[in-house]
Order: structure tokens, then C-alpha cells, then sequence
């Protein structure tokens, strides 16, 4: 089930105008697809245009996705690494620690699909 729901997210994110860079769907795509047949799984990260202002407007727009620094439980979760677990680095260090200021990481939990993508194009909304 997580599987479909990580697709289901992965195809309202990479469709959406505001992003960029969606994981497993941008150039990893053909790994992810050999390695995890069945599906993206749950946990992934993407790029917001309009970068650091952008991730923190998205985390907090969010309703459902708790905003905390763990992933894969049962319930969905948001990280915006930038402003949070990297803050303390340079902008250098974070893009090469792949936490760019444009760079928000999901755990996609067992809430339903339908929420969950309300969620995201709510928040994708406000950015």
C-alpha cells in the first residue's frame, strides 16, 4: 500500500509547476524502477522553486504531515533540512549534503491517499 501511495504522491508533486527535482521521479527514475518494482516507496525528497522561503511556507502550510525529523512511521512527516537539521552549515555544505535550501524530505504514512495529496496541493497552494 505504501508503495501506491508513494507513487500517488510522486505523480502530484513532479505534475505540480512549483517543483522540481522529485525522487525517485527525475533521472533516478529507471534505478528506482529496476530496484523497487512495485512502486517509490514512501520516503523521498523534491526541490521547491523559490527555494529557502519556499520550504519554510510549505512545512508550515502543511495540516496533516507532522513536521519532525524521523522517517518511515505510520504517520506522514515533513522536514525542511535547510532550516532545520543543516541550518548550522553554509549553503555549500547543504546543497553537497543534499539540503539545499530548496530541498523538503517526506515520509509518506498509512493516512489515506486522498488526504494525504489534499494536503500537499493545499500547501503546494500557499507557496
Amino acid at each position: 500500500r505504501l508503495f501506491e501511495v508513494g507513487d500517488d504522491v510522486v505523480d502530484v508533486l513532479d505534475a505540480d509547476r512549483k517543483t522540481d527535482r522529485v525522487r525517485p521521479g527525475d533521472k533516478n527514475n529507471a534505478l528506482q524502477k529496476k530496484y523497487s518494482p512495485q512502486g517509490a516507496g514512501a520516503v523521498f525528497t523534491f526541490g521547491l522553486k523559490g527555494g529557502y522561503a519556499a520550504g519554510v511556507r510549505f512545512v508550515e502550510a502543511l495540516e496533516l504531515f507532522s513536521h519532525l525529523a524521523n522517517v518511515g512511521d505510520t504517520k506522514s512527516l515533513v522536514i525542511h533540512p535547510a532550516s532545520t537539521t543543516h541550518r548550522q552549515l553554509s549553503d555549500e555544505q547543504k546543497i553537497k549534503a543534499g539540503a539545499g535550501p530548496d530541498t523538503v524530505r517526506l515520509s509518506v504514512g498509512i493516512e489515506d491517499v486522498n488526504d494525504i495529496v489534499a494536503d500537499l496541493e493545499q500547501a503546494l497552494d500557499k507557496v
